[in-house]
Order: structure tokens, then C-alpha cells, then sequence
């Protein structure tokens, strides 16, 4: 009897979908039934070949070996999981064998876990593809009933491909290059490097902060305040406050009604920094959460960087999950747009996590699927409507002002006030009119000081990471995916700066180490870039959609790192 193989990226994975198809006979390293062999993964059972493996005296580090550049890239066997490897290898050459469905997760580096595998074990069976966005069981048999052609994937497969290799190029050239000059261990990554080297700029500019001191004249009236801008001479100061006398008289009252939208539903990087913000959660600490959420059939595919949903999921969405809730229908267009969605739609609950016996789940996933689900109801709330009011008097040149808001409708934000550290409070202004003149009952000069920039959050930095490299951008040229790194790799990036001794927590804030800073004054400004690595992102997605050719994206990298050697070996 012929079967068809599907191979997930890890065994829970592989369990849930071997039960929606019937596969429920336990061998070992797979699950068998229903015409179907279910089989996994365990991470990335293939890895790229270390330099000795081409020549053996590149198992010490010369720099007159530099660089280091094959033909043809090797590829290795995980030692740690080389059992499953050869279950996978026997599975996917068996004769009774007929098609290999590749369920590995929905993305790039999905697409490469299998692809290495199936490669490796030199398979030349049928390739499909389960490509979902969700683990729920209607989902799953969705998929089955949808598999795509395996080889509309080719293009992802390269992009994965061109971003490993790239990787491999620029941490086994230039860490060679600077451990050798320097006589120190030093690591240095494509995307790695420019992060850090945010975070030493970062640093270095609060280190280098001249606080500056200047002053504010405030008269106190009855229930509100009238103050001035910055005045930096406290001579000047004094002299206003004496000048100004018992009474002043108001020159404008500014009245507008403030609108704010709600925002779109969560990508993994907005979720990553609001829940830095909110809980104090790691980037990888709430990748972890997310994924096991996804895994427990709570909440769509997390690696996603769309912030809208699709257009089909409308119906489902409002009568699933949104239910009774009231909404409003003019946000439908913006939060449902397919145009805006990639290779996958915005995180949000599952259908089936409604009627879902959630009381078992760790408080920390459980604050993560909250906060998801509430940022969906927000997403399609109504705007947030103020009245605000700004009280202008002018005396001697020198205009005081004093602004006051009232929130007239409350709106989306009902759905996330738990979160803010301040409560939306009204602050309510007198009713006074142009040429009204108003008693002082106090005045005095306040002593301030200009604020130094902050020290890189978890939150701030994936910010910073998610738009670098947008001021190298033409006006006007629109991409879909920019920055450093991807969602689902900056998690990774930021702890590996910690693992290797380049950053140090303290408390929320990321501070460079001394090592850190002592790396980035030496490597050369290309791979410490952000503008450039933001441009090899784009490239990377450009390789996806067939704009361009990985050969020519190593090409310019080889390039690159030759330039970089070759300058310092003339020195």
C-alpha cells in the first residue's frame, strides 16, 4: 500500500496533525495510519559544514587563510539528532513511499528545516506543501484538502539558503579576521554586529550627554496652571516673573475634538515589545509563549510580520471570536485588507480558544493570549474621541499656555486600560474667554533639566531593529519587509549578544559591555552597518518573490568580505 509522508518541524506539531488525518498507530520516530506516515523534524537536523571539513588546516584560525569562500557549500549531520535523521532518510526512501508533504512551519526557515532533510537523504519523491496558519483542526484538514506544489516554494527555499550562507560567510571570515588581528575571541554576525553596534551608539551618546539646565515661569490661577516654554537665561526668568503683575489676561482658547484610531492587531514584533512593555517579558521569552500557544491550538502562527488579516476571514472572525461584542463595521476594511498580508495574516485567538477550558494554562501564556485577544477587540473598537482645550495668555512677548483634555468616548481603548501604566483622567480646563483677565494667586520660576536619550529596552530596540535602515530608503519606495533581521529571528539575536558577553541586562535596559564596545570600534563600518544588513533583508525578500537571484546577493557579499581581508593584509 502506497503512503504519503509528512514531515512536521517538531514531534507536538506532528502528534496534532498525525490525529487529524487518521495516522494514530505509534512507530518509532513516526506515526502510521490512514494512508499517511507522520514523521518530524527537531530543529535543523542538517547544519552547514564547519571551514575544516573543506581543508583541515582551517581548523586553526590564520589569517593568511582568509578568506575562506568554497565553490560548493557542505552540509553536516546534527550529531544531537542524527537518530531522527535516519528515520527521516529510511521514511523518505521507502518504496511504499509515494509523495513527502512538507509540514514544517510556514516560513523561511521552515522551508529550509525540511528542504536540508529532504536533500540530504537525496530524496526525489513528489514534494507538497501544508502551508497554515494555524493548528486547529479545521485548519489542518483544510490545509490537507489545499496542499500546494512543493516547488512553488523554490524561491523561499533560496531565500533561506542565501541568508544561511551569508551568515556563515560573515561569521567565519570576519571572526577569524578580528580574533586574529586583535588576539582576542571575537564573534561577529551580519545581523548581530549592526545591532549591537545600535546599542553601543546608544550607549555612547548617554555617556557623552551634557544635561542642560533652563526654566519655566509658572502662574498659578484658580484650578489650572499657565506656564511658559523653555527659557534658557535665568535672568531673563526673573525679570518676567517681576514684570508680570496680579492679573493677565488670555489671548486664546484652542478648543478641538482629538480623534485617535485604534491600532492594527499584533505582527510578533509588536507583540514581542508590548510584551516587554506591559510584563517585562524577553523577546524570546514571549516568542516561547506565543509558539506554545500556537501549539496548544490558541492563537494563529506567531513568526508573522502582517498586522492585518485576510479578506475571507471576516465572517469567521465576527462570529467566532468577536461575537456580541459591539464594533465598529468602518474598521472592517482596514483591519481585513489581504492586500497587506504576506506569507501570513496578524496573530489573534484561535476560534476554537473561545469555548477552550483555559484555567490550565501557565499565567504567563495566559497574559500573552489576553493581551492578543483584547488587542483584536481594540483593533475593530471605535475611535477614541477628547475634547481638548488649550488656555493661551501672552505677556511681554512671552505667551503662557496650560492644556486640558476630556474624554468624550473612551472607545477602544476600554479594551486595553489594564496595560496603561496611566489611566486616561480628564483634566478639565476653567471656561474662560478671549479678553477674560484672570487673577494670579502664585508665581514662581521652575529650575529643569533637558534628558539624556534612554538605554535600549527589549522594547525599544526591536522598534529600533524593525525600522533600521528605512533612511537609506528612496522617498517614496515602499517595501514589504525591512529592518534587522526578521520577526521571528531578532528574539534569537538579542539573546545571542547576551549569551556571547556583548550585552548585559540591567534590569530592563541593554547596555553594551566592555567586550561589546571593543568589537564594534573595530569592525569595519560595512558590517556594523544597519542601513546596509536592512538592505540585505530586503534582497532576502526581493530572492523570495523571484527579484532577485541569490547568486548575485553572495556575490556581493564575497565581494564584500574580500575588500574588508584584503585592506587589512596591506597594512
Amino acid at each position: 500500500m502506497k503512503h504519503n509522508l509528512v514531515i512536521a518541524e517538531k514531534p507536538s506539531v506532528a502528534i496534532s496533525i498525525a490525529k487529524v488525518i487518521g495516522a494514530t498507530k505509534k512507530k518509532d520516530g513516526y506515526y502510521e495510519g490512514n494512508g499517511y506516515k507522520v514523521s518530524w523534524c527537531v530543529g535543523h537536523l542538517i547544519q552547514m559544514a564547519n571551514p575544516d571539513s573543506y581543508d583541515e588546516k582551517y581548523a586553526k584560525w590564520n589569517m593568511a587563510d582568509l578568506p575562506i569562500i568554497p565553490k560548493e557549500y557542505k552540509y553536516e549531520i546534527a550529531k544531537s539528532t542524527k537518530k531522527q535523521f535516519m528515520i527521516l532518510k529510511k521514511l523518505m526512501n521507502d518504496k511504499d513511499i509515494d509523495i513527502v508533504i512538507n509540514a514544517c512551519d510556514a516560513g523561511r526557515e521552515g522551508e529550509a528545516i525540511f528542504r536540508l532533510v529532504y536533500n540530504q537523504a537525496n530524496c526525489k519523491k513528489k514534494m507538497k506543501r501544508l502551508w497554515i496558519s494555524s493548528m486547529e483542526d479545521s485548519a489542518i484538514k483544510d490545509g490537507f484538502d489545499n496542499l500546494k506544489d512543493g516547488s512553488s516554494y523554490d524561491n523561499l527555499f533560496e531565500s533561506s539558503q542565501a541568508r544561511a550562507i551569508a551568515d556563515w560567510l560573515v561569521g567565519m571570515n570576519l571572526s577569524r579576521l578580528y580574533s586574529c588581528l586583535y588576539k582576542q575571541s571575537y564573534s561577529v554576525g551580519r545581523v548581530q554586529t549592526p545591532t549591537l553596534a545600535m546599542i553601543v551608539n546608544r550607549d555612547d551618546e548617554i555617556a557623552n550627554f551634557k544635561k542642560e539646565k533652563y526654566f519655566t515661569v509658572e502662574l498659578s490661577m484658580n484650578g489650572f496652571t499657565l506656564s511658559t516654554d523653555r527659557i534658557d537665561d535665568e535672568v531673563i526668568a526673573e525679570q518676567l516673573i517681576n514684570l508680570v503683575g496680579n492679573k493677565i489676561g488670555i489671548t486664546d482658547v484652542i478648543q478641538k475634538e482629538k480623534i485617535t484610531k485604534p491600532d492594527l492587531p499584533f505582527d510578533l514584533t509588536t507583540l514581542q515589545r508590548e510584551c516587554n512593555k506591559y510584563f517585562g517579558y524577553s523577546a524570546k521569552q514571549t516568542l516561547d509563549y506565543a509558539q506554545s500557544l500556537y501549539e496548544k491550538k490558541l492563537i494563529t502562527y506567531p513568526r508573522t510580520d502582517s498586522r492585518c488579516l485576510t479578506e475571507d476571514m471576516i465572517t469567521s472572525t465576527i462570529n467566532h471570536i468577536l461575537g456580541k461584542n459591539d464594533f465598529d463595521t468602518g474598521r472592517i476594511k482596514t483591519v481585513f485588507n489581504s492586500k497587506k498580508v504576506t506569507d501570513h495574516h496578524a496573530i489573534i485567538p484561535t476560534a476554537s480558544s473561545m469555548n477552550g477550558d483555559l484555567t490550565s494554562l501557565p499565567e504567563s501564556e495566559l497574559k500573552v493570549y489576553e493581551l492578543i485577544l483584547n488587542k483584536l477587540h481594540a483593533s475593530v473598537g471605535y475611535p477614541l474621541i477628547e475634547n481638548t482645550t488649550k488656555i493661551v495668555a501672552e505677556f511681554d512677548g512671552f505667551e503662557f499656555t496650560s492644556s486640558g483634555k476630556v474624554i468624550v468616548d473612551e472607545g477602544f481603548t476600554k479594551y486595553l486600560n489594564e496595560y496603561a501604566k496611566k489611566k486616561n483622567e480628564d483634566t478639565v480646563l476653567p471656561d474662560v474667554k478671549i479678553g477674560d483677565s484672570l487673577d494670579i494667586k502664585d508665581k514662581g520660576i521652575k529650575e529643569k533639566y533637558t534628558s539624556s536619550p534612554k538605554h535600549f529596552t527589549e522594547d525599544l530596540l526591536l522598534k529600533a531593529m524593525e525600522l533600521a535602515g528605512n533612511d537609506a530608503l528612496e522617498k517614496g519606495v515602499e517595501v514589504e519587509r525591512k529592518g534587522l533581521g526578521t520577526p521571528a529571528t531578532r528574539a534569537g539575536i538579542i539573546e545571542n549578544l547576551i549569551f556571547k558577553g556583548f550585552v548585559e541586562r540591567d534590569k530592563k535596559n541593554l547596555i553594551a559591555t566592555h567586550k561589546g564596545i571593543s568589537l564594534v570600534t573595530i569592525v569595519a563600518d560595512t558590517f556594523k552597518s544597519a542601513e546596509t544588513t536592512a538592505k540585505w533583508e530586503m534582497e532576502l525578500s526581493d530572492i523570495v518573490q523571484g527579484k532577485s537571484l541569490k547568486k548575485d546577493f553572495l556575490e556581493a557579499i564575497e565581494s564584500e568580505i574580500r575588500n574588508v581581508i584584503s585592506r587589512y593584509k596591506k597594512e
